[in-house]
C-alpha cells in the first residue's frame, strides 16, 4: 500500500449536526431496484440546505489509514433509525421513489447521475455519502424533498427534513441510448452491489466480503458504512467510488473504478484489517438464484422451462483448462471446492440467452448478466467455493461463489486483494478451439419408453463450437468421464445430426444418500477438445 499521502490522516468520521433528528434510515429511492431508467431532466433551482460536516481532505490512502486505525478498536454497532423512518413498513417502502429531478451530478458534460435510496423497512442503518472534488470530501446532503412519497404516505412524512444518511445509492449512465440515463450500478444492503452491461436487467449480485458463509456458526455480514464518490470530470466515461467497510471481525477500504459499456468493468482494490481471526474468508463473493433448469425441472409444476439468474460456475484455470460447473438446486445444502493457484478468472454465468429457454415475459431471465472475477496479481494458493442452498422460490438467492485463501486469517493481519469484475452477457467465445458446454439435462435412468430405473439417473451434456464442431460424426474422439461415489452403467457419445453439437449421455447409479461428483470432457488427437463439465448429484 502506498504511503505517499499518509501525512493527511485526519479522521474522516462525520460530525453531523443532527441532534434534533435521531439517526434513522431511508430505504430504496425507487419503488424497485429494477425500476425503469429516467431520461435526463433539468437540475432543481436549489436543494434544501441541511446540516453538513466540514469538508475534509480525502484520498484512498487516507481512507486506508482510517480503517487501519479503526481495526485497533472494538466494533461499535451502528445506530438504527427511529422517528418516521423507523416506522416505515414494506407497503410504505414501495410508495417511495427518488425524485429524478434531484439527481446529483446533473450538470453540463456529465455522463453520470447519482440517486439515493431511502432508509426504512429492511434498511434501518444509515449509510453516509460524500462527494469528492479535487481531493476534498463534501457531504452529500439529502432531505425528504429529494423523494416522492405516493398515496397517504405524503401526508405522514415531514417536508424539508434533513436525513441522517441513506440506504445506498445508484449511478445512472447512458448505457443503451444516448438520451436515457439507464441504471448502471446500485450499492444497497450490507456490502451488496449489482451492475449491468448493455441490454442487461438486474440479476445476480456481488459483495464486498463474505465471512463464515456456509460454515457452522453465524455468518457475518460486513457493511459499507460510508461511500466517497469522486466527481468525474466533464466528458469522463469512468467513475471512481470509494467505500469504508466495517464489521465485528474486519475493517476495510475499497476502491471501485467503474467503466460502463457492452461489458461493464469494475477494477476493485480491497485493503482489509482484521480485528479477529476468521474461520473462512470469502473474497470477491457472488450471489445468485438458481431454481430449476433442464436438469431438475421435474420437481416444479411451472409453465416456464427454466428459472434462474445464473446456470453455471465458470472457472478458467491458470493451466489453460476451463471448467463449467452446472448449477443445481439440491435437496440438502451443497458445497463444492475447486483448489486453484490464482485462477485466470471465476464467475457465475447465464449461458441460455433465448427467450424460449424461459418463456417469462416479465422477468426476462435471458437478459440477466453474467459476471467474471479476474484476479490482479498473485492471489496464491486457495480455492473457489460454490455453495448451493435448497430453495422452493425464485425470490431466494441460493447460490454463492467466492475465493478462499489457503492460509488462515489471524487477528491483526492485513490483506490486500485487487481484481476486475466484468458484468455483461459474456457469451462463450465462438473462436475458441475448445467446445463449450451448451446445455445440461437430466432425468431418470434407463432406456426411454421403459419403466424408470429408480437407482440411476441419466445426464445429457451438449458440447458446441470449437474444432470439434467441424469434425465428422466418425472422428476419433472419446469422452473422458470420472465418477466418485457412483458407477457409470451406460455411456454414449455422438454428433447431433445437422448441428455443430456433440452429445454425451451417461447413466449413473448410486446408493441412497450418496453425494456423487462427476466430471467429463471430450478428447482426441492428443488434446482436450472441450471445456470440463462438472456436476454434483445428491442421491436421496
Amino acid at each position: 500500500m502506498s504511503d505517499s499521502t499518509l501525512a493527511h490522516t485526519s479522521s474522516l468520521s462525520r460530525r453531523r449536526l443532527l441532534a434534533a433528528l435521531p439517526l434513522s434510515a431511508v430505504l430504496m429511492a425507487s419503488t424497485s431496484l429494477r425500476s425503469a431508467a429516467f431520461a435526463d431532466v433539468p437540475a432543481p433551482a436549489s436543494v434544501p440546505t441541511a446540516p453538513a460536516a466540514a469538508p475534509q481532505q480525502f484520498s484512498f490512502d487516507i481512507l486506508t489509514e482510517e480503517m487501519r486505525a479503526k481495526a485497533k478498536s472494538a466494533y461499535v454497532s451502528p445506530d438504527k433509525v427511529t422517528s418516521f423512518l423507523g416506522s416505515l413498513k414494506y407497503d410504505d417502502y414501495q410508495r417511495i421513489q427518488y425524485n429524478p429531478n434531484r439527481a446529483r451530478w446533473n450538470t453540463p458534460g456529465s455522463f453520470f447521475r447519482v440517486d439515493a435510496f431511502h432508509l426504512g423497512w429492511l434498511f434501518d442503518t444509515p449509510v453516509l455519502l460524500d462527494e469528492v472534488i479535487d481531493g476534498i470530501a463534501h457531504d452529500f446532503v439529502f432531505s425528504t424533498d429529494d423523494f416522492i412519497y405516493h398515496g397517504d404516505l405524503a401526508a405522514r412524512v415531514p417536508k424539508a427534513t434533513a436525513l441522517p444518511g441513506v440506504a445506498g445509492f445508484r449511478l445512472r449512465y447512458p448505457l443503451n441510448r444516448a438520451d436515457i440515463y439507464d441504471e448502471l450500478v446500485a450499492f444497497i444492503g450490507a456490502s451488496y452491489f449489482r451492475a449491468l452491461g448493455e441490454d442487461n436487467t438486474y440479476g445476480l449480485s456481488a459483495r464486498g466480503l463474505a465471512i463464515n458463509t456456509g460454515v457452522s456458526g453465524t455468518e457475518e455480514f460486513p457493511r459499507f458504512s460510508s461511500f466517497y464518490l469522486e466527481r468525474p470530470a466533464p466528458g469522463a466515461q469512468t467513475v471512481t467510488v470509494n467505500a469504508a467497510l466495517d464489521s465485528p471481525s474486519v475493517t476495510g477500504a475499497y476502491r471501485f473504478v467503474i467503466a460502463p459499456g457492452e461489458n461493464t468493468v469494475m477494477t476493485v482494490t480491497a485493503r482489509l484489517f482484521f480485528r479477529a481471526a476468521v474461520q473462512q474468508l470469502g473474497v470477491a463473493p457472488l450471489t445468485s438464484m438458481f431454481l430449476y433448469s433442464d436438469a431438475n425441472r421435474a420437481g416444479f409444476d411451472d409453465y416456464r422451462p427454466q428459472v434462474h439468474d445464473s446456470d453455471g460456475l465458470l472457472i478458467r484455470r491458470a493451466d489453460g483448462d476451463t471448467m463449467w460447473r452446472a448449477l443445481n438446486n439440491p435437496p440438502h445444502l451443497g458445497s463444492s471446492l475447486f483448489a486453484e493457484q490464482t485462477p485466470k478468472s471465476f464467475g457465475l454465468h447465464q449461458r441460455n440467452r433465448n427467450f424460449d429457454d424461459y418463456q417469462d415475459a416479465g422477468a426476462h431471465y435471458e437478459t440477466r448478466p453474467s459476471i467474471d472475477v479476474e484476479p490482479i496479481g498473485d492471489w496464491g494458493q486457495g480455492a473457489v467455493r460454490l455453495v448451493e442452498i435448497p430453495s422452493e422460490l425464485e425470490v431466494n438467492d441460493n447460490i454463492v461463489a467466492f475465493w478462499i485463501p489457503a492460509a488462515p486469517v489471524q487477528a491483526g493481519q492485513e490483506l490486500e486483494f485487487s481484481y476486475k469484475l466484468t458484468w455483461g452477457n459474456l457469451n462463450p467465445d465462438g473462436h475458441s478451439e475448445r467446445a463449450y458446454i451448451y446445455d445440461t439435462r437430466a432425468g431418470h435412468g434407463g432406456i426411454s419408453g421403459t419403466k424408470a430405473d429408480p437407482d440411476s439417473r441419466k445426464f445429457v451434456i451438449d458440447f458446441k463450437g470449437g474444432v470439434l464442431a467441424r469434425m465428422p460424426g466418425d472422428a476419433d474422439v472419446k469422452p473422458v468421464v470420472t465418477i466418485s461415489n457412483g458407477k457409470i452403467t451406460t455411456q454414449t457419445l455422438s454428433k447431433l445430426s445437422g448441428t455443430d453439437m456433440w452429445r454425451l449421455v451417461i447413466d449413473v447409479s448410486a446408493q441412497k444418500g450418496s453425494v456423487v461428483e462427476m466430471t467429463a470432457h471430450i478428447a482426441g488427437y492428443g488434446r482436450k477438445l472441450t471445456e470440463i463439465w462438472l456436476y454434483q448429484w445428491m442421491k436421496d
